[in-house]
């Protein structure tokens, strides 16, 4: 890995969420195709990009209760225990609707509603992320949405991963649709004769399931574009440079995109780590993919001291920081942006991405400056609720009507002041 200086300090920051001119026009035409065509447009494009020919998308009882028999009873018992984590971490953030009454009788407060329905993107391709259903469908449940529909792309059998629809019952999802990429997407943003639309889209996906969620945002929503995973460490000479470059590599195995960085007031740390990474890599399966990363994004910098590290790792606001330091928890306070922070040696990042309880879809690309992890909030809405005294409006009324007048809006000031002139006990 490149040893670089503090002043030399290179921002995360990758465009290629954007994507090329080419590849939005291809998601445009598939989103308009689908719109139109329904679900013919789905099996055209599920049997181009995925090369198979689907009678049904639906995910039938009899294919779940193979899933079960093609898994064994420990991951089975693993993926129920993490979602009991995952899930009592999320109902730690449930906040009531609230009401305040004023002595004048007003009536102020806030209506917390679920959400009505969301669609749960899962990623396929060359491998299974049924931690992708947990992170994605827990929340949600929680949150109290009735309607929760998850959309993945099947394999050339036709079929989505075992691993995958298991997860998907234990997380409690009954509406389960073999379709991916950007006619997914389209399909939940504006339905198709099997796939009624959905209010939010949540979940991961390529380039072309990124600029889908763009594209169709506003029609619903949505919880992020997420570019490829990154990971800081900031750690002194206390830590253990084999660990250090395991983790730097568990983001590296991700994409070739992915970037690691170290940050160290420790040079001789910095060193180590680097052989540690150079040596890990050669024993990796994933190795090819890991090692692009580490090349084209994987960095270390060697700081004066902690204090300039912090502030290269708020500068940076890493998707995941870990904090491998003699006093780690002293420095928590000190962390302004980063999505989620491991404290310590043992909280690896891969503790939250698959079972502590936190959620592990999370800013990326230096969002973390002003964005947060998937959260209950993202599935639910607010409702500013007003019940306004008769008191209250003999005392603002004329004030109100002032500040309409102010603004050029007259009907507004009138609104008020027919209150005023009509109910004769005022």
């Amino acid at each position: 890995m490149k040893i670089l200086q503090v002043d030399k300090l290179v921002s995360i920051k990758r465009s290629i969420e954007s994507g090329t001119a080419e590849q939005l026009k291809v998601v445009q035409s598939i989103i308009t195709d689908v719109r139109v065509q329904g679900d013919e447009a789905l099996r055209e494009y599920t049997n181009k990009f995925d090369h198979v020919l689907m009678d049904s998308f639906t995910v039938c009882e009899k294919e779940i209760e193979e899933a079960y028999q093609q898994v064994d009873s420990g991951f089975v018992s693993i993926v129920r225990e993490a979602a009991e984590n995952i899930r009592t971490f999320h109902e730690n953030q449930l906040r009531p609707s609230w009401m305040t009454t004023e002595d004048n009788g007003t009536i102020l407060g806030q209506k917390i509603t679920p959400l009505d329905s969301v669609g749960v993107y899962v990623p396929g391709g060359t491998a299974a992320y049924p931690s992708s259903v947990l992170m994605n469908v827990v929340p949600a449940m929680v949150a109290g949405v009735k309607r929760i529909v998850m959309v993945s792309p099947p394999g050339k059998d036709g079929k989505l991963p075992a691993a995958v629809l298991v997860a998907a019952k234990e997380a409690g999802v009954e509406e389960i649709y073999k379709v991916g990429g950007a006619q997914a997407i389209a399909a939940l943003a504006y339905g198709t004769e099997s796939i009624a639309c959905v209010d939010k889209i949540t979940g991961p996906g390529n380039i072309f399931v990124a600029l889908a969620k763009k594209e169709v945002f506003g029609d619903v929503a949505i919880d992020m574009i997420a570019g490829p995973s990154e990971i800081a460490v900031l750690a002194d000479d206390t830590a253990f440079a084999d660990e250090v470059a395991a983790d730097l590599l568990s983001q590296a195995e991700h994409d070739p995109r992915a970037c690691s960085v170290l940050v160290t007031p420790s040079f001789q740390l910095a060193e180590n780590v680097s052989m540690e990474v150079a040596r890990q890599l050669e024993l990796l399966p994933r190795r090819e993919i890991a090692a692009a990363s580490i090349r084209d994004y994987g960095v270390i910098y060697v700081s004066s001291d902690i204090d300039e590290a912090v502030e290269i790792v708020n500068k940076l606001a890493p998707e995941h920081l870990e904090i491998m330091t003699e006093n780690a928890m002293e420095l928590l306070g000190k962390i302004r942006h980063a999505g989620a922070i491991f404290i310590g040696r043992y909280s690896s990042e891969p503790v939250g991405d698959y079972f502590a309880g936190p959620n592990h879809v999370l800013p990326t690309n230096g969002t973390a400056r002003f964005s947060s992890p998937l959260n209950v909030d993202d599935f639910q809405k607010k409702s500013s609720v007003i019940l306004y005294s008769k008191k209250a409006l003999l005392d603002n009324g004329s004030k109100i009507a002032e500040f309409a007048r102010m603004e050029g809006l007259e009907a507004h000031a009138r609104a008020v002041e027919a209150r005023l002139r009509n109910d004769r006990d005022l």
